[in-house]
């Protein structure tokens, strides 16, 4: 596993710190000519290398001058979907901000633009890729930040407390580590609608340890402890999308004592409450998701299931741009809502 992993992990650094003309090549190499890019809003579906090239590469390279990546998580594994073998990333891509991405008018200082994702191989090629860059978090880091409020704290994605998500070992775990995962999402889907509480979800056997951390994408913020999760993240997602159904994802797998699932669109709902600054508009909509998770083996629980593992940490993606855009609101355009 290791191989693909590293070898992966080692072109995408080449595509960002190399020359363009031999960034330009190293994309022909590492992906197939029918490669299809499935980034978020505002950049949608690239279609062949010279797509992704001018629709994403490109772009980061210019907006970015001297550009680099810092991954947090290289994982890679068989997806427990059904639809083959992913090379899933996360992490930040830094540079000086000096020219415009997304439509974002830049201010010349440092930015870490935090993004996760998921890379399809076939006989050693990317055939697909699912990118999800936090666009709110980057007008957040020039000042322009479209949103009222973050419900948690607001902080630069951090590395795992381990410092052990770039090709994790332990790959004997992986099963075991997806398996809590897949549990307690799908525990999560049911709640009381007077406590918002799921069965399972944490204690001395739970899935998430109690003191658990969670990192959100910007508007939402991030939060330590379980309560804290209810609080700044669960409560004021189902008090506005009540009958939300997760599922429809494209990859989930284990990793060691690592989990990635990514969705697109991971939830379909309906908008019956307010949600970051925006009344209910009773509308159908859905929403892209990327996760990834930590998962710790607890002294403790060492006869229970999963491997005696509880989730210690979670760091998630949304395509908020895209979310909104379904409420009529372009956050891409407005410097603040309500």
């Amino acid at each position: 596993m290791s191989d693909f992993r590293h070898g992966t992990q080692a072109s995408l650094i080449d595509l960002v710190a190399s020359s363009a003309d031999d960034a330009r090549r190293m994309l022909d190499r590492l992906c197939t000519a029918e490669t299809l890019w499935r980034v978020a809003s505002p950049v949608e579906d690239l279609t062949g290398t010279d797509a992704v090239w001018s629709g994403w590469v490109e772009p980061l390279r210019r907006a970015l001058p001297g550009l680099r990546r810092r991954d947090m998580l290289v994982m890679g594994g068989v997806s427990r979907t059904g639809s083959g073998t992913w090379v899933s990333t996360l992490g930040h891509y830094l540079g000086n901000f000096e020219r415009p991405l997304f439509g974002i008018a830049p201010h010349g200082k440092l930015v870490f633009l935090r993004v996760g994702e998921f890379y399809r191989i076939e006989d050693g090629r990317v055939v697909e890729a699912r990118i999800l860059p936090d666009v709110l978090d980057l007008m957040r880091q020039v000042g322009r930040m479209p949103l009222p409020h973050m419900l948690g704290s607001e902080i630069t994605f951090p590395s795992p407390a381990t410092h052990d998500g770039v090709l994790p070992a332990a790959p004997d775990r992986s099963e075991a580590s997806a398996a809590l995962v897949e549990a307690m999402l799908f525990d999560l889907k049911s709640f009381d609608p007077g406590t918002f509480a799921s069965a399972g979800q944490t204690g001395g056997t739970g899935y998430w340890h109690r003191d658990m951390l969670w990192y959100g994408a910007a508007g939402i913020g991030s939060n330590y402890t379980y309560e804290g999760f209810q609080r700044d993240h669960r409560i004021p997602l189902l008090t506005a999308f009540p009958d939300r159904v997760g599922g429809n994802h494209f990859a989930r797998f284990g990793d060691g004592d690592y989990v990635c699932s990514g969705g697109w669109p991971s939830m379909t709902m309906t908008h019956r409450g307010p949600y970051l600054g925006v009344a209910a508009t009773d509308r159908p909509m859905t929403l892209r998701v990327m996760d990834f998770w930590r998962v710790e083996r607890q002294p403790n629980l060492a006869g229970g299931p999963f491997g005696g593992a509880q989730i210690m940490e979670n760091w998630v993606l949304l395509d908020l741009v895209q979310l909104f855009s379904q409420m009529d609101v372009d956050l891409l355009a407005v410097e603040r809502i309500g």
